[in-house]
């Protein structure tokens, strides 16, 4: 199955041998830890499951536990199409088949691979299925945490990744109380640039982001969260060549400040050398 997918990963990077000059042009600033990681990030660019691949790519996993869900779904979906019913399937099937155990900065791969998440991970995955069966939806990020707000009959639905039981949540009065929580202010500034994305927070005051982003961007903040462990653990080098592939796919300001940071270590570390 892994040499299926490289092969896959391969024959899709062939197609970008004919992009113009400006679109090849992207990756040229950027550094990527092997080449499976350029090819993933360079097929990603028109399919956003394989730049969630991308991040920690040499810890790719097979795509089988993906590919069953989605054939599970797939069964759902022909026979009620973007139903509540299917909805409910992709939230609760995706937590029995991928969402084993909770871990604060577990890429998508090692959902694939392990069955850990975050709430990065877990809500690439719910959001790459709500594509597929044409739901109304939108990735919410918030200062520490990231969830996805349904829109189906005219109604907001929270799907919170992190709860197994009680995450879909459907009552108004309790999505309304859900989403007032993480609303933010509007003379608020971002506290913590060391914190990653996670858990839900405890803290329901002072929220500073609360924006909708889309898969690349998501895909942004995936890199942004490795970035954050690389320089946690004093890897500037690597760090910096991670949050500038994280700013390449999303320039938010968060990134940008951490962007700054992580070269500004890197550099002192070289000239040290």
């Amino acid at each position: 199955m892994k040499k299926l997918f490289l092969t896959y990963i391969l024959i899709s990077a062939v197609g970008f041998l004919a992009f113009a000059q400006d679109d090849i042009r992207i990756f040229e600033d950027l550094r990527f830890d092997s080449n499976t990681e350029r090819e993933l990030w360079q097929a990603g660019q028109q399919n956003p499951y394989l730049l969630f691949r991308a991040v920690q790519s040499e810890q790719i996993a097979s795509d089988e536990k993906w590919n069953e869900l989605v054939e599970f779904l797939d069964k759902k979906f022909e026979k009620k199409g973007t139903h509540l019913n299917v909805l409910r399937q992709i939230f609760q099937k995706s937590h029995q088949e991928l969402f084993k155990d909770y871990e604060q900065h577990s890429t998508f791969n090692d959902m694939l691979a392990t069955g850990k998440f975050d709430c990065v991970s877990a809500s690439a995955a719910l959001a790459l299925l709500l594509d597929r069966y044409a739901f109304d939806y939108k990735v919410v990020e918030t200062d520490y945490h990231v969830f996805i707000v349904v829109n189906y009959d005219d109604k907001e639905i929270i799907l919170e990744s992190t709860l197994p039981v009680g995450g879909m949540i459907t009552a108004p009065s309790e999505v309304a109380s859900y989403l007032e929580g993480y609303k933010a202010g509007d003379s608020v500034k971002l506290k913590s640039l060391n914190q990653r994305l996670g858990a839900p927070k405890v803290d329901l005051s002072d929220n500073a982001i609360f924006r909708k982003v889309n898969l690349t961007q998501l895909a942004g903040l995936q890199y942004y969260n490795d970035a954050i462990s690389q320089f946690n653990e004093q890897s500037f080098k690597k760090a910096s060549t991670h949050i500038n592939k994280a700013f390449k796919l999303y320039e938010s300001e968060r990134i940008e400040v951490r962007k700054a940071l992580a070269e500004e270590q890197a550099n002192v570390l070289a000239s040290s050398h």
